[in-house]
């Protein structure tokens, strides 16, 4: 492992952007041994294994090109959908953004999604509450950059449906009524409530908005667990310089028989001052 770190610590060290992608998690075999207690804790887990995976297969070649963005990924996971299955597919994906306050992140996951799983359009787009500081409540001004972007990707056939989660009523009442392309669903944490409020579930119900349950937590990937992950697995490293932007999960659903075919993550990080 001393040699693969090594060659994946100057790749980085020269590298402005990385991108990682988990592949197919139930294609992991061997490399997935126990059960993850938590969201937090599969996502950490599924980062460093990705990266010793990818730090083992580093070509001579890749390490003499040093090129600006590097593609991490576990190979023999990676699974794009069958064309002719597309139809029985569902594929959806929840978009957390992490270190970014651009809007072209979401439209850099929803393209980065396509490519992975080999499909033109994803069926359904939820976005997670965009970071805010502490003490401040998440206000309308806050979404709006992100679900123009959403709006865009919409009109433009990339995403059929889009989401939110967390929002309450009143949040969710300010972007239905300033919003073009009106959300199709509202995620909610029963960690946070047991019972879905009255007030959102009766405005829900009015303009036929599907209210789902998550148990995502509030900072599904932090900057610091990101770095801490990547020194882990690369010691010869200046993590610290390593900002993740945005993460985003996806599921493919055999819409008739409800099974998952496919699931995983994929993540873009930009080193700072690049």
């Amino acid at each position: 492992m001393g040699t693969d770190s090594r060659a994946a610590g100057a790749l980085l060290a020269r590298a402005r952007t990385l991108h990682l992608q988990t592949g197919n998690l139930l294609n992991w075999g061997r490399l997935r041994k126990k059960c993850p207690s938590t969201h937090s804790e599969e996502l950490r887990d599924c980062i460093q294994k990705t990266l010793n995976e990818w730090s083992s297969q580093i070509s001579p070649d890749l390490v003499r090109e040093f090129p600006d963005v590097l593609e991490c990924t576990v190979s023999h996971a990676v699974e794009k959908i069958n064309p002719d299955e597309r139809e029985e597919m569902k594929v959806s994906a929840k978009l957390f953004i992490v270190g970014s306050n651009s809007s072209s992140s979401t439209r850099n996951a929803v393209d980065m999604a396509c490519s992975v799983l080999g499909v033109a359009q994803l069926d359904s787009v939820i976005i997670a509450s965009p970071p805010i500081e502490d003490g401040v409540n998440l206000s309308l001004e806050h979404l709006q950059p992100y679900w123009e972007e959403l709006e865009n990707l919409v009109q433009s056939k990339k995403i059929v449906a889009i989401g939110t989660s967390d929002l309450d009523k009143t949040q969710l009442e300010q972007l239905y009524q300033w919003a073009q392309v009106k959300p199709n669903s509202n995620q909610v944490n029963l960690a946070s409530c047991c019972v879905m409020p009255p007030d959102l579930t009766a405005f829900a119900k009015q303009f036929d908005i599907q209210l789902l349950t998550h148990n995502d937590p509030k900072e599904l990937l932090s900057e610091a667990s990101f770095q801490e992950a990547l020194q882990e697995s690369i010691p010869d490293i200046q993590a610290h310089e390593w900002v993740p932007l945005w993460l985003l999960r996806y599921s493919v659903i055999v819409k008739s028989r409800g099974i998952i075919k496919s699931k995983g993550y994929i993540l873009q990080a930009k080193r700072r001052g690049s």
